[in-house]
């Protein structure tokens, strides 16, 4: 018994000590931060994209770096690999890991070297870009495909940055319609089964990001001004009030906004608040609390150079009809 009891002693100790002197989030290069937490566990999950080579071709994953403090993060755990007879194999973007009815989804956005012909001169060439949902019964995966292995965004279309968010017993997957294909990107929504393999009904569009008053876009060469969605996390308040956290770019430097449910449904309509909740070069955020119960947003910054992201973690006040950075 003692020496069972030793054992135990050193394991944990060795757990403290890996968290105490591990990684910081300087030293971690990661697009599009999400951070899970997991109160029972008293462990944040933080998920990171993580690609592998294999026979000179690209497959996509996903790393989780675990943390007790939000300073002191472990080396990455290895959670997710495409399957290689999925219908997209490519890069993974943007993943999220939702932990719902005794489960846990990765919603993951993939990409192909599938190429469409442009739309028009000087524009980007349109690829298959999909947000599917993988399932496991850990936080640290495996994280396995549904049985049709498809994505469960529509078919043909360029999407991205799926999201879940459960009213009134319902799931729904919020998503963006990327701008590439758009030119004026859209937030869209579709309902999902209730196991989330797959979707249920037509997807409607929810707004545009021309929308936002400060979502100015960028112009383009021939004069056409393209619009970004990127990045939509929901968050109900205080006051139950609906507020949708999402990117796009604000002269020229990537922002965060905040768009408000006038029903406080998910459908809406949706109105843009007037003023971005952060603009200075960093986005794709997501909202969660500590477990003291500080509201937290996390995103990256800077949004370029390629290699510079980094997570950064700030406390939020929730004033009932907005969100605001606390000073």
């Amino acid at each position: 018994m003692q020496k069972k009891l030793t054992l135990l002693l050193m394991a944990l100790c060795m757990t403290i000590g890996i968290f105490a002197q591990g990684l910081s989030l300087q030293d971690i290069y990661i697009r599009d931060p999400y951070i899970l937490p997991l109160e029972k566990e008293g462990v944040y999950y933080m998920y990171a994209t993580s690609p592998t080579t294999e026979n000179g071709k690209t497959y996509g994953g996903m790393v989780a770096y675990k943390s007790k403090d939000l300073k002191h993060w472990s080396e990455p755990v290895r959670v997710f690999d495409v399957p290689r007879d999925n219908f997209l194999t490519g890069t993974v973007w943007a993943p999220e890991v939702h932990c719902y009815q005794g489960k846990y989804y990765l919603f993951a956005t993939l990409n192909s070297d599938i190429v469409w012909k442009a739309r028009m001169k000087n524009h980007p060439e349109y690829s298959h870009r999909t947000t599917q949902i993988f399932w496991a019964d850990s936080p640290e995966g495996p994280f396995l495909p549904f049985e049709s292995k498809l994505p469960h965004t529509p078919m043909g279309q360029m999407c991205l940055d799926g999201t879940l968010w459960v009213e009134n017993g319902t799931p729904y997957m919020i998503y963006c319609h990327e701008w590439v294909e758009m030119m004026d990107g859209t937030m869209e929504l579709v309902e999902l089964k209730p196991d989330l393999s797959g979707t249920v009904g037509q997807p409607i569009r929810l707004f545009c990001a021309s929308a936002a008053e400060w979502s100015t876009g960028a112009l383009r060469e021939d004069g056409i001004r393209t619009y970004v969605t990127d990045g939509c996390f929901l968050y109900r308040t205080k006051t139950g009030k609906l507020l949708m956290i999402w990117s796009s770019f604000k002269n020229g430097e990537y922002a965060i906004g905040i768009a408000e449910s006038a029903t406080g449904k998910v459908f809406g309509p949706w109105r843009q608040q007037k003023e971005p909740l952060f603009d200075k070069h960093g986005g794709h955020g997501m909202i969660f609390k500590t477990f003291d119960g500080h509201l937290c947003l996390v995103l990256h910054a800077p949004n370029s150079p390629r290699g510079s992201e980094r997570a950064h973690i700030f406390e939020i006040e929730d004033l009932g009809h907005t969100l605001k950075l606390k000073q």
